[in-house]
Parts: structure tokens; sequence; C-alpha cells
């Protein structure tokens, strides 16, 4: 994978393409973990994610589908029943607000589809650019680079963007790494950061990524 320029972090190509591979052979397959069926469904738990682990959201989804599988059907939800439903995941009011204006917009808007472009998606209510790139590259086979908290942190440590601000890291990543790679290296950062580079305790001795990692608090082996 050839990359491009260098990133504001100062991470030259080779680095970063030495953390890819790395990555890759780390993490030889990578999957969404938000349990879906099509792109509404997965809108709808990456909505739900918010501030909630993966696995919550699977726990509380089967449910939700099962009584909204549409979205139309969850246009026309009762508010105190999805509230409810979603309570487990935190921020519930909020989440049913969004959750209810977004099958609207994708009912009248966008025919009960979907859209499949960042400026669509980003229009519907409680959609960022976040939960447009996990729509983007975990469905509809474009590139979407993920920026959440665990991209951010890894991304971070790793020197591949020195921002707090996830839209500028998206642009840092985007720098360094070629369209075609920022679905891919983004699942994986997010992955590491999910399973190995955590946030208070993270497990440094296990980390394939040890030698390349700039942070200053890496635990020594």
């Amino acid at each position: 994978m050839k990359l491009t320029s260098r990133s504001r972090a100062g991470s030259g190509s080779g680095r970063a393409e030495q953390i890819a591979l790395q990555l890759r052979q780390a993490i030889p397959v990578t999957r969404i973990e938000l349990a879906h069926r099509s792109p509404w469904e997965l809108l709808v738990a990456t909505i739900l994610s918010a501030q909630c682990t993966d696995q919550r959201v699977n726990q509380v989804t089967p449910a939700l589908f099962q009584r909204y599988p549409t979205p139309q059907s969850m246009a026309m939800s009762e508010k105190t029943e999805l509230e409810i439903l979603i309570k487990p995941t935190g921020f519930y009011k909020s989440k049913a607000k969004h959750l209810v204006g977004c099958a609207q917009a994708v009912s009248t808007r966008f025919g009960g589809l979907v859209p499949n472009t960042m400026d669509e998606l980003t229009s519907l209510p409680g959609v960022g650019r976040k939960t447009a790139n996990v729509l983007l590259g975990g469905v509809f086979g474009k590139p979407g680079l993920v920026v959440d908290t665990h991209v951010k942190r890894t991304a971070n440590r790793l020197d591949l963007s020195r921002s707090q601000n996830p839209e500028q890291i998206e642009r840092d990543l985007q720098t360094v790494y070629p369209q075609a790679a920022w679905t891919d290296i983004s699942q994986r950062l997010l992955l590491h950061g999910r399973y190995v580079c955590l946030a208070r305790k993270p497990r440094c001795r296990a980390c394939s990524l040890y030698a390349v990692c700039r942070w200053e608090g890496k635990l020594t082996r």
C-alpha cells in the first residue's frame, strides 16, 4: 500500500505504512461489531452506540427492530415505548428524538432508503461524520474514515495525529493514508484501541505496535 505525504504529526509515510502493515498482521479480518442486517439497522445501531458499548447496543436492538423493523414504522413510533426499548443504551431521550427524526427524514426525503453520501447522511438528525463514515465504509463500499474515541486515542498515541478534534484527526489520517485504505485503517485502529490500546490499562506488553508507538505513557516491557 503506497502512502501519500507526511501527516501534520510528523509521521512519515514509511512509518505510517509500517503501522498499517503491522495492524493488518495483528487483525487480518475486520468487521463492524454492531449487529445489523441492513443500512437502516446499522444507522440505528450506530446512533445508539454513542456513549455506549457495542455489546450493550447488540442486547437492545433485537427487540427494537422486531418492534420497529423499518424507517416508516419507527417514524410513527410512540415516544414512551421507544424510550423504554432503548433506555439501557443511555441518553435515551435524546437518542429517541434523533431516531424518530432520522426515521421521518429517511421515509419522507429518501423514499425509505438510507442515503449513501456524506452530505445526505449528515443532513439526517443525530448523524455526524463519524456515523456517516460508519455507513459509507460499512455497508456502501465507499471510503469511510471513522474517528471514534478508540481511533482518537490510538492515532494520538501512535503520533498519527496530535489533535483532539475528531474532524482534524480524520483529516490528518486522510493525509497520510490513501483513500482506498481509509475504511480498513480506521477499523483496525478502532479494534486495536478497543482490545489492546485501552484507555486506562493499555496492554502494551501484548501490543504489536510497541516498537513504533511514540506514546510517552506506554508501559515498559
